[in-house]
């Protein structure tokens, strides 16, 4: 007994380390930041940490869609025929804080990458105190 409750802890630990992992950017290209002048880059960049330490919230989607059609197949009692039919389909949005915050942290990565090769002094926030 004593062997379940420690393979059991065990197994909520890795899952709980699991999801306590630290985002990581999702790659932006720089090149969308190429026209900006240094000051922009500087304004660009603070406005998504700012964005950030406020918190993070992802848009609103609504994940419900309906559909009214006409289908055909066999019945029950051995014939077939065409009747209608509607479906309702729920789903799920993958948009979600660390999906956005990932997002977020990979344009403040490309404007870096974009500030250096026009040789600006960028100031780097990691967090508003």
């Amino acid at each position: 007994m004593k062997k379940f409750y420690v393979s059991l802890f065990m197994a909520s630990s890795v899952l709980l380390a699991a999801c306590a992992t630290t985002v990581k950017p999702t790659y932006i290209s720089p090149t969308q930041y190429q026209a900006l002048n240094c000051q922009q880059l500087q304004s660009e960049y603070n406005r998504i940490q700012q964005y950030v330490d406020n918190g993070v919230q992802p848009a609103k989607r609504t994940g419900v869609g309906v559909g009214v059609g006409l289908g055909g197949g066999w019945g029950s009692r051995g014939g077939w025929g065409i009747g209608p039919s509607v479906s309702v389909n729920m789903g799920q949005s993958s948009n979600t804080k660390k999906t956005e915050l990932a997002r977020l942290l990979g344009e403040q990565e490309a404007i870096v990458q974009a500030a250096r090769f026009k040789n600006c002094p960028l100031i780097i926030r990691n967090k508003a105190q």
